[in-house]
């Protein structure tokens, strides 16, 4: 089921099918900002990567003794969550754990996904509860996938990456088996210009971005929309390697994918957050449209 939200600026919808937002259009011209889930291109808009970021070494993970298995990205974004609070400006979904999750993850949670629209922007907030009787460990990442050109009348040459701090960064490149630990140098400043060759070897991922905000930028025109975060030690930066989509995803993540060389416990991974019996977990991120 669909859920609208509109102000004077803005208008939202958001979906129970993974809590995911799935438009943000402008009420000024009609622009839309977010990917239409056009399964041509890719089928999600702004999914929510949970309890993992990326892939776990040859699908599976271990929490002490036992053994699990997870797809990419975890279930979240395909599970149904419910609608539990609905308002002219803030809208929130819950997933909890139940029988089906517990054969893939052993800990019981609650996760809330909030979208909350104010008057040019939209923040998504992530809440996630212990409700095991265990310390519990998940990782959690945003994929929203950014009209780019958002200017349907230019190209995705056209447009390019503006930073808010000076960067000096290599990415981390991935292999079929995992993230590896070569490095190729990729931000020199505070922008980056855009091309599709620059995702041949798919996502670019950093792991030392000094920046809280990213904004996609055009060349020819003035719109543009940042993501605004609250701080996440990784960033995945990606669209389709064959080169054509007309967007880009700019991904926040506190967690990755598993190195090729890791092999330990789940709570032992790069990125995995640790949550107390009875503690609550709560970050987020925001999208800022700029006419």
């Amino acid at each position: 089921m669909l859920h609208t939200l509109e102000n004077s600026r803005l208008k939202i919808t958001a979906e129970d099918h993974g809590g995911e937002l799935k438009s943000i259009t402008s009420k000024i011209d009609g622009t839309e900002y977010l990917w239409n889930s056009d399964p041509t291109w890719w089928k999600y808009s702004a999914p929510v990567l949970f309890p993992i970021v990326g892939t776990v070494k040859n699908g599976e993970y271990r929490v002490g003794d036992q053994t699990f298995k997870l797809p990419q990205h975890g279930f979240a974004r395909v599970s149904d969550f419910k609608c539990v609070d609905e308002s002219d400006s803030k809208i929130t979904f819950a997933l909890e754990w139940n029988e089906k999750t517990l054969e893939v993850y052993p800990f019981k949670f609650r996760l809330e996904i909030s979208h909350v629209l104010n008057e040019n922007s939209v923040e998504t907030i992530w809440t996630v509860k212990n409700f095991d009787k265990q310390k519990i460990y998940f990782s959690i990442g945003a994929h929203p996938a950014l009209r780019c050109p958002i200017d349907p009348n230019e190209t995705f040459e056209d447009c390019y990456l503006k930073f808010n701090a000076e960067e000096k960064s290599s990415r981390l490149l991935l292999s079929k088996e995992g993230l590896t630990h070569d490095r190729v140098p990729t931000i020199d400043g505070s922008t980056l210009d855009l091309n599709y060759d620059l995702f041949k070897g798919d996502a670019l991922i950093f792991d030392d971005l000094k920046s809280t905000e990213i904004t996609i930028c055009s060349k020819k025109s003035s719109k543009s929309i940042t993501l605004a975060t609250k701080g996440f030690p990784f960033w995945g930066i990606w669209t389709p390697d064959r080169g054509g989509a007309p967007f880009l995803c700019i991904e926040p993540w506190q967690g990755h994918a598993d190195f090729v060389d890791f092999d330990g416990d789940f709570k032992d991974k790069d990125g995995i957050v640790s949550l107390n019996v009875g503690d609550v977990f709560k970050t987020g991120y925001t999208f800022i449209i700029h006419e």
